[in-house]
């Protein structure tokens, strides 16, 4: 499991990883935000990794700092997720719609509309890529975010805090993913 951040198309190691952060990634973040793009890869197949990935209405499936997702109505574009966060972190609930969605390119798209932390603007993309690792079936997990610098902080320090918060969720979907992978399960229990 491998782990990188990247900062622009110029710094991507690799002709496929240019192609889906320039695609997918290119946020144009204004003068008082700032953006990044994340990297991991997974060693699990890639609709193992996508079936956490998909469930907008459970991200508490893979995302470690969440207690609870309550989704009103049909998951499509423009779905709105209440989400409880779990203690220890500066938040307790947030509200998010869902922006994009395509189950056949494995993209998923959020926007945070309100909630009680310090996120505000905050969009993200997650996109999953079919690799191979280690002559195995595998998976480029590859995530990035705007989100406005709140007053008083750097852009360094906003960040670093999100990304660190990414990091921990791209871990944690490594994890389970894998977990899963290695017991034969191709999607969790109760996936739709």
């Amino acid at each position: 499991m491998a782990l990188g951040e990247i900062d622009g198309c110029d710094a991507c190691n690799s002709m496929m990883e240019a192609q889906v952060i320039c695609r997918h990634h290119a946020h144009e973040p204004r003068e008082n935000q700032c953006s990044s793009v994340l990297v991991r890869h997974v060693k699990a197949p890639a609709n193992l990794v996508w079936s956490l990935v998909r469930r907008f209405d459970q991200p508490q499936k893979y995302k470690p700092f969440v207690s609870r997702c309550v989704v009103q109505g049909d998951l499509r574009i423009g779905s709105v997720r209440e989400v409880n966060v779990k203690t220890g972190l500066p938040a307790t609930t947030s509200t998010e719609r869902l922006e994009l969605f395509d189950d056949d390119e494995h993209v998923l798209g959020i926007k945070i509309l309100d909630g009680d932390h310090r996120l505000r603007n905050y969009s993200s993309v997650i996109t999953v890529h079919p690799e191979i690792i280690d002559g195995r079936p595998g998976t480029l997990v590859i995530e990035s975010f705007v989100v406005d610098v709140p007053e008083g902080n750097t852009k360094d320090d906003t960040c670093y805090f999100v990304r660190a918060l990414i990091n921990c969720n791209l871990k944690c979907l490594a994890e389970v993913s894998e977990r899963m992978a290695m017991l034969g399960r191709v999607e969790p229990a109760n996936a739709v």
